[in-house]
């Protein structure tokens, strides 16, 4: 049984279609669903999970399949797959949640807003990845596909995972590049990874114009995956009729990087969008 109130969760685990996909709870009041990008742990909200469940939010983080604690073997990966995952999830969890997605993950969610809106009541989109890049043509697939191939994807990832970190690094950081990697090493996952980088962003894309729940972006400001991240932040919010926030000295994973920035503008919108929390937030206030 969760104890919703540990520093430290349990695991639990969600049969779905193919294998088990393994998530966490804290925190008591409205729902809110972590989800991490590719090549990445439900840890990279290790410091934001906390701070908001401490503001009154009843927050859950999960690994994508063949990631973390989820399992392998599955027939499928990457953003669409990763959306029928959440949607199975909030229904376990027998409630709507606002639905904060980082990279890929981002991509994920706003296919599972615009498939089960039911189930999504906001999305915040962090260093998102909801269409295409300039740089996914044939050629460059192709090279990607070939860098992340499985003999060799967990030494190409230890080596380009510190660059997606522009800007300040967690104190952990050393810490938890080692975790990422051991991840990825254990039989069957470098595959899993492997299969993970070959999804394409095509869906989340066509899935914008069927959102209308509130959006909140958030971009580092030195996001190596963007060569313009302003830009192609303003861009998403505007397709979604939503706000953008910018956070400074964070590259791609602003939860970690700056999550004292990140969890007051998650915050911040949760309560514009009527979302209050059940507690008191990071700072000792009523939420």
């Amino acid at each position: 049984m969760t104890n919703r109130d540990s520093i430290h969760p349990a695991t639990q685990h969600l049969a779905v279609s193919g294998g088990t996909i393994a998530f966490d709870e804290r925190g008591r009041g409205p729902l809110l669903l972590l989800v991490p990008g590719m090549g990445d742990l439900r840890s990279t909200y290790r410091f934001l999970a906390p701070a908001l469940a401490s503001a009154g939010y009843r927050v859950v983080t999960t690994d994508l399949r063949g990631h973390g604690d989820s399992s392998v073997g599955f027939d499928s990966y990457g953003d669409e797959a990763t959306a029928s995952d959440i949607a199975a999830l909030l229904r376990q969890l027998d409630a709507p949640a606002v639905v904060i997605g980082n990279s890929m993950g981002a991509g994920a969610a706003a296919i599972a807003a615009a498939e089960t809106p039911e189930l999504v009541a906001g999305l915040v989109l962090v260093g998102p990845f909801v269409r295409e890049p300039a740089s996914a043509n044939p050629l460059m697939k192709l090279a990607m596909r070939i860098l992340m191939a499985r003999p060799w994807a967990a030494a190409v990832w230890k080596s380009y995972l510190p660059k997606l970190y522009a800007g300040a690094k967690p104190d952990d950081f050393a810490e938890y590049l080692d975790a990422v990697i051991a991840a990825i090493k254990r039989p069957g996952y470098a595959r899993a990874f492997s299969l993970t980088t070959r999804t394409d962003h095509v869906k989340a894309e066509e899935s914008l114009a069927a959102i209308t729940t509130p959006t909140l972006v958030v971009m580092g400001d030195n996001d190596p995956d963007f060569p313009d991240p302003q830009a192609e932040a303003d861009w998403i919010s505007s397709a979604l009729s939503g706000t953008t926030v910018m956070i400074d000295d964070a590259g791609h994973y602003p939860q970690s990087q700056q999550p004292e920035q990140t969890a007051a503008a998650i915050l911040d919108f949760l309560r514009a969008s009527g979302h209050r929390g059940s507690g008191r937030d990071a700072e000792g206030h009523r939420a």
